[in-house]
């Protein structure tokens, strides 16, 4: 199966980061450096079987609201099932609010959140891909994303958690997850609450959390590409 490239979807119906364009350039130099090309669209249309099939990894970058039609829905669907990568960075915890199956993949639903305001930031896993590499503890400044559910349950691997005693207005205590990861349904999928503001995907230390996240979820799609053809009567 042919496997090049990223998709990364920009589409919002509800509240427009304008942090996405700088969130799409940065993702589109960060899969270069994993040997992908990166595609930006907005276009419900482009979630198809056929691109998909083309595609080691799709991203819903600060996505908000109904943004994929029921066309899209099923093919989305299909791709990650049938072992795709998607990646779900910081408002895209606010889409596709009436689907059951992405909220299946989430494992809760974004509830709010409080003023930007700089805290810390716990590594749980430091030898998973997407947090290898990440200051112990991580000095950073976001919204500090809470959810209608806790994110931590069984089959889901919470890579990173915020410190509510460093900022004001948390809402889940010692145990607050910021990103996680799971197989659960299919396909690698990981989410990351990070990522508000435009200054985010200029700092190294994000782009590496962004690196890593990308690793992650296109190692499969990226090890099947570069596998040799199996032999007559032979799986891989």
């Amino acid at each position: 199966m042919p496997t090049s490239d990223v998709l990364v979807y920009t589409r919002t119906a509800g509240y427009r980061h304008d942090s996405i364009p700088a969130g799409a350039r940065a993702l589109t130099e960060l899969a270069a450096e994993l040997g992908l090309a990166a595609e930006t669209t907005d276009d419900p249309g482009a979630f198809t079987a056929e691109r998909l099939e083309r595609c080691a990894a799709v991203v819903l970058l600060s996505t908000t609201g109904r943004v994929l039609t029921d066309p899209a829905r099923e093919a989305l669907e299909a791709y990650v099932r049938a072992g795709g990568g998607l990646l779900a960075v910081h408002a895209a915890a606010n889409a596709e609010p009436d689907w059951p199956f992405y909220g299946a993949l989430l494992g809760t639903r974004f509830a709010g959140h409080p003023p930007l305001q700089p805290g810390l930031v716990h590594v749980e896993d430091p030898a998973h891909p997407a947090t290898a590499g990440l200051p112990e503890p991580w000095h950073w400044t976001d919204e500090w994303y809470d959810f209608t559910a806790h994110p931590r349950r069984p089959g889901v691997h919470v890579l990173l958690r915020a410190d509510e005693s460093t900022y004001e207005g948390g809402t889940h205590g010692a145990d607050h997850p910021l990103a996680w990861c799971h197989e659960n349904l299919g396909g690698r999928f990981l989410f990351t609450a990070l990522g508000h503001t435009p200054e985010s995907y200029a700092t190294p230390a994000f782009r590496t959390h962004l690196t890593g996240c990308l690793h992650w979820t296109t190692r499969g799609r990226r090890e099947e590409r570069h596998a040799p053809p199996a032999r007559d009567g032979q799986q891989r």
